[in-house]
């Protein structure tokens, strides 16, 4: 061999020797944590490590950058936690939730979240069963699958948004921590494979959002939830509405329109949709269409949703007209006063129907709406807001109507009425709650003024 080879083959041979090779490796042999660091509570039994009421692990050795983990978790009753990566302790870097509990308060922050860059409504896997988790770094792109599906795709920008409490949540290098913030997490396997792709990282951060201008990134800083609770698939499928919802950060509440003349009609179309939508990443809600809705579907079928919603569009005028308000043809007015009345009181009539949240509330028709503030009067505000109150009823501010006014919003939070933001889209283009964001901060809306679904997984 000439010294020019040699010299290449022992410089390659140091290479390879300082960075590793790209072969997945185990960080957990299923006998004992001997790779970890372990703080507080941690033991391994039967090949499981547990992990109990604050305990911790941080990985002793190793300082990966671009990689793919695969843990194999669950958690155990009301156990939650979380995954760190680019980290040196449990205090710092990236965090990637486990937490399947149904009743935690904090209800929005669920298995695969990004915490406080991407937090997940919903979780895809239910506690004290067994699922996989992958989390990708490639660049500047982050991945997170749940059971072999993404659940966050997301590209950190040249100008990332955080506030003072997330400044360490920027990608860089380090190690692996996992930690129970609460009750007991399992894990059976953890391997790490090194990933030694280059990626063109200016060509990535030009698909990512400006955070900057962003007002969805801020939500998530603030631990706010950021669900849209009123969406259709309308002009856009269930796979691309995911996909949607990934790019931007906003989990989606998918609703169904059910009534007579409309896409589902009975239980049994009801109970077929409920099955095509397992494993989907979408709280589930109905909407309810005219008023025989709650005759149409029985109870035990509307509870198969998270929550159930309507609005009052669609009512009987005093000489027995339908009437739509939303169609200029449905709509006789021959006293605008007298008209407001009675929409004012089919307001108050909806409530006695068994739904959880009232939507596109407050909304006039056409000729009437350029003197919304005007229509809207503190009686007839009031008259409305007593009606939630007593039929506790959740009050939705809509974004695609622009509804109601901050009037009636701040009115409604003075009487501790709950809120949701909803879009009722019209076609795919869902929009990113720009309204509801605009009422939210002068409003002063809390994420404990937020309507909690009643989810079920």
């Amino acid at each position: 061999m000439n010294k020019v080879v040699l010299f290449l083959s022992i410089l390659l041979m140091g290479i390879y020797s300082c960075t590793g090779d790209n072969s997945p490796k185990s960080l957990f042999n299923g006998e004992n944590t001997d790779q970890w660091e372990t703080q507080g509570n941690v033991a391994v039994e039967n090949g499981i490590i547990t992990v109990n009421n604050g305990a911790a692990l941080v990985l002793k050795k190793g300082n990966y950058s671009d990689f793919i983990l695969k843990v194999k978790a669950r958690t155990v009753g009301n156990g939650k936690g979380f995954i760190a990566f680019h980290t040196d302790n449990a205090a710092d870097g990236y965090r990637v939730a486990l937490n399947n509990d149904l009743e935690s308060a904090e209800w929005w922050t669920k298995t695969g979240s990004l915490l406080s860059v991407r937090n997940l409504a919903k979780s895809t896997v239910k506690t004290d069963e067994w699922f996989d988790m992958d989390i990708q770094v490639e660049g500047k792109a982050i991945t997170i699958s749940v059971n072999g599906n993404p659940v966050v795709e997301y590209i950190e920008p040249t100008a990332p948004y955080r506030t003072a409490e997330h400044s360490s949540k920027l990608l860089s290098s380090g190690k692996f921590a996992i930690q129970s913030s609460e009750g007991t997490i399992e894990i059976e396997s953890i391997e790490v494979t090194p990933l030694k792709t280059n990626p063109d990282i200016a060509q990535q951060q030009l698909l990512a959002i400006d955070e900057t201008t962003d007002h969805i990134i801020k939500l998530h800083q603030d631990n706010f939830p950021v669900l849209d609770y009123h969406v259709h698939l309308k002009g856009i499928t269930a796979d691309e509405a995911a996909k949607q919802s990934r790019k931007y950060g906003i989990n989606y509440a998918l609703a169904p329109n059910c009534g007579i003349g409309f896409p589902i009609t009975n239980d049994e179309e009801v109970i077929e949709y409920i099955k095509e939508m397992e494993g989907q990443p979408f709280i589930q809600a109905m909407q309810g269409e005219g008023r025989e809705w709650p005759q149409t579907f029985s109870a035990e079928v509307r509870e198969k949703f998270d929550y159930v919603f309507t609005d009052a569009l669609t009512f009987t005028d005093t000489k027995g007209r339908r009437t739509r308000l939303w169609i200029p043809e449905e709509v006789y007015i021959e006293n605008e006063q007298e008209y407001m009345d009675l929409i004012v009181q089919k307001i108050v009539d909806v409530m006695q129907e068994p739904m959880d949240v009232y939507v596109n509330p407050n909304f006039l028709p056409d000729v009437m709406n350029d003197r919304y503030d005007e229509f809207w009067t503190e009686e007839r505000m009031d008259k409305v807001i007593k009606a939630l109150v007593e039929t506790d009823k959740v009050l939705e501010i809509n974004n695609r109507y622009e509804i109601p006014n901050k009037a009636f919003i701040l009115k409604a939070k003075e009487a501790g009425l709950k809120f949701t933001f909803g879009t009722n889209n019209g076609d795919g283009d869902f929009g990113k709650l720009e309204y509801c964001i605009r009422m939210k901060e002068e409003c002063g809306i809390t994420a404990e003024d937020m309507y909690k679904p009643n989810m079920t997984i």
